[in-house]
């Protein structure tokens, strides 16, 4: 699954990596990731899919990454992140989960 939130039109990247319906995709460009992401979080929990992992792609100054993976998010990739290293992540991470 993956959710472009806001006004973010770009999409190539979330298209790319969108193949596993363990993991929730969250693109950010608009800078709204500090309150949409803990709410999509929050979202998972309350209907009780707290075992579905949340990675977060886009715009994200590196200062908030530590903001967005203290409340769970598995992995944050920022602009020009190498593709296959992205989805190398991502698999990782879900094999860790099972």
């Amino acid at each position: 699954l993956v959710a472009k939130m806001g006004q973010d039109g770009h999409d190539r990247g979330a298209k790319v990596v969108a193949s596993d319906v363990h993991v929730v995709g969250v693109s950010s460009l608009a800078g709204g990731h500090k309150t949409l992401v803990p709410a999509v979080m929050g979202e998972l929990a309350r209907l009780g899919r707290d075992d579905i992992l949340v990675v977060v792609g886009g715009v994200v100054p590196a200062q908030d990454h530590a903001f967005l993976e203290q409340r769970g998010v598995a992995a944050v990739f920022g602009p020009g992140t190498a593709l296959p290293g992205a989805a190398l992540r991502v698999l990782d991470a879900i094999e860790e989960r099972l």
